[in-house]
């Protein structure tokens, strides 16, 4: 049986809520797809499965959502990005993935568009941060305007990212530890997964920072004081997060640096082990091939103990040897 899921058979709305006055309204996407218009001074969030066509199809079709900012929240891949756009904002962050059998370092996309009166985002797949919103406005609790739901996405996905990294810190922490107690060094598998998970992580984290950056510039009037004072909070948490990893990142590559020396150290002690014997045997060897050739006037032909003789000059060569060695301290 195939994994593979129809497109046409995904629920284009995840969620959507309507806000007036003190008033949330849980929308259906049959009323989002009939086309019905928002009442005065009402404020919607529509949260959208980017797989499905019909979202799509939808979407591109709405008056009140620019062309470019339709196809923006439909791109397949996107880095971290924030920028103003006629009426609105177009941001685009990125999150843990949290999903069950993902990898943490796998990291979401989160598309956003927002203006005065509506906000949407995309997702192909499952992100925390949103269900987090959906129950502030089932719990009667939104935020106070569409400005402040850029900023509790950017804080919310920040703040999920802090175990990971944490995480990640004890795992370099557990690597030293066990190449400085034991000088056991850790698979060179687990090493490259390690690895591979920082730079992943690192990838998209640092871009983060700077589409906070860029949206706390952006001199538009959705965003209010507090706002902007809740994505500075979030962009130093970003910028603290990307630190630590490059912090990780370098002991990892220390770790990495430990490991081939130590590797390097126990070959070379293999090859001292090797060159010793060799030392001992080689004279061993000269003699007995030189006892052993097969001419006449040899000593000891004819004597009964000159074979217990030669073995006797033999063990003396040895430890004469041995101690020759022991005083160089070869041995």
């Amino acid at each position: 049986m195939s994994d593979t899921i129809d497109p046409t058979t995904i629920a284009p709305l995840i969620c959507g809520f309507a806000v007036s006055g003190d008033k949330i309204e849980d929308l259906s996407w049959a009323s989002v797809s009939k086309g019905s218009a928002a009442r005065p001074g009402e404020r919607r969030w529509l949260h959208l499965d980017r797989r499905s066509p019909a979202a799509k199809s939808w979407l591109l079709r709405e008056r009140s959502v620019d062309a470019f900012a339709a196809n923006a929240l439909f791109q397949e891949d996107t880095r971290p990005r924030a920028h103003a756009h006629r009426n609105g904002l177009l941001v685009n962050l990125r999150g843990i993935n949290l999903n069950p059998g993902a990898q943490p370092e796998d990291m979401v996309s989160l598309r956003i568009w927002v203006t005065e009166a509506l906000v949407i985002t995309t997702q192909a797949r499952h992100i925390r941060a949103t269900e987090d919103l959906a129950s502030l406005f089932r719990s009667g609790e939104p935020p106070a305007s569409n400005g402040a739901v850029i900023a509790y996405f950017a804080a919310t996905l920040a703040r999920r990212m802090e175990p990971v990294i944490d995480k990640l810190d004890e795992h370099a922490d557990a690597l030293e530890e066990r190449l400085l107690d034991s000088g056991e060094s850790p698979p060179k598998i687990e090493l490259s997964g390690f690895r591979r998970s920082v730079l992943q992580l690192r990838r998209y984290i640092l871009p983060q920072r700077e589409a906070l950056s860029a949206l706390i510039r952006e001199q538009v009037h959705l965003l209010t004081e507090d706002d902007r004072l809740s994505l500075r909070e979030t962009q130093d948490t970003v910028i603290r997060l990307g630190e630590d990893l490059d912090t990780i990142r370098e002991r990892a590559l220390v770790i990495q640096e430990q490991i081939v020396e130590l590797r390097a150290e126990a070959m070379n002690q293999r090859l001292f082990v090797l060159a010793i014997i060799s030392a001992i045997f080689l004279p061993l060897g000269f003699v007995t091939g030189l006892f052993g050739v097969n001419v006449g006037g040899m000593p000891g032909v004819g004597s009964a103990a000159a074979f217990t003789f030669l073995c006797a000059s033999l063990v003396l060569l040895t430890l004469g040897l041995l101690s020759v060695f022991k005083r160089m301290d070869w041995l």
